[in-house]
């Protein structure tokens, strides 16, 4: 089964556990920055907060700013 365009394949087991891992750390960063004083978490502000967080590390990482 190929997954990209690397033309890496991995094996079933393998592959659920690295997308279990990779939606486990969206859901992280979410909580981390979406939640509010009443505990409620916004899934959307917090997706939100985390990308932009991750480009501005990304560019800084960089030397872009």
């Amino acid at each position: 089964m190929k997954q990209n365009s690397a033309r890496i394949t991995w094996k079933e087991e393998e592959l659920q556990k690295l997308l279990r891992d990779i939606m486990g750390d969206i859901h992280e960063r979410c909580v981390e920055y979406g939640r509010t004083d009443d505990d409620y978490v916004d899934y959307v502000k917090g997706a939100n907060i985390a990308g932009f967080i991750k480009v501005a590390d990304a560019m800084i990482a960089y030397g872009a700013v």
